[in-house]
């Protein structure tokens, strides 16, 4: 990686835990590659606003994911790419269910990489607020949850793309929330060693 790669959009040296916003840069290079067809990294910069070296590391690592390949060009240094997989002629964008296992995938690759590099970021970031609960909602209790934490989450969301706006100590954070009904297990599952709860 160069030193293009560990620069913010405003030019200025990342800081340590900024590589929690590397699922966030892929996802928005993903999404830009469904609407244009093909780009280079400098094309990426300029409409997302990051530096091309950071565009350009991010698509070789979505290429190396099987996500992404190489378009044919005709020779020179741009490189263009695009998704391995045609848009849906429908919708005009990947599918949201293939998007949505590429975030979840992106999502556990930064957690582990924060799990496994905590001790080196500074002394004030050496913790999360990592945290899970079960209750039990109604599918409308359940929409309402989502809408409460999308309004508390509101005031913070512009500072992506106004970094005047962020106070001098921030930094990204990845902020996940996963509501999701819990299943029975069925009888085959049941079955198998650790499918359900023996302790009864």
């Amino acid at each position: 990686m160069t030193e293009e790669d560990l620069t913010t959009p405003s030019g200025r040296p990342a800081r340590a835990g900024e590589g929690l916003r590397e699922h966030e840069v892929r996802a928005a290079l993903l999404d830009l590659l469904a609407e244009v067809g093909t780009l280079t990294a400098t094309e990426a910069a300029a409409r997302l606003g990051y530096s091309s070296g950071l565009c350009s590391f991010h698509l070789r690592q979505l290429a190396r994911h099987g996500r992404i390949e190489e378009a044919p060009h005709n020779g020179g240094r741009a490189r263009p790419w695009r998704l391995c997989r045609p848009a849906p002629a429908a919708t005009g964008g990947p599918s949201a269910e293939g998007f949505g296992d590429l975030a979840r995938g992106l999502e556990d690759e930064s957690w582990q990489r924060w799990l496994s590099r905590r001790d080196q970021a500074p002394p004030e970031w050496r913790r999360d607020e990592a945290f899970s609960a079960v209750a039990y909602l109604t599918p409308e209790e359940l929409s309402r949850v989502a809408e409460t934490i999308r309004r508390a989450l509101a005031p913070y969301r512009d500072r992506e793309q106004r970094p005047l706006a962020r106070p001098a100590d921030a930094a990204p954070v990845a902020l996940i929330t996963r509501l999701f009904p819990l299943l029975p297990h069925t009888a085959k599952e049941a079955d198998q060693p650790g499918g359900a709860d023996d302790s009864a």
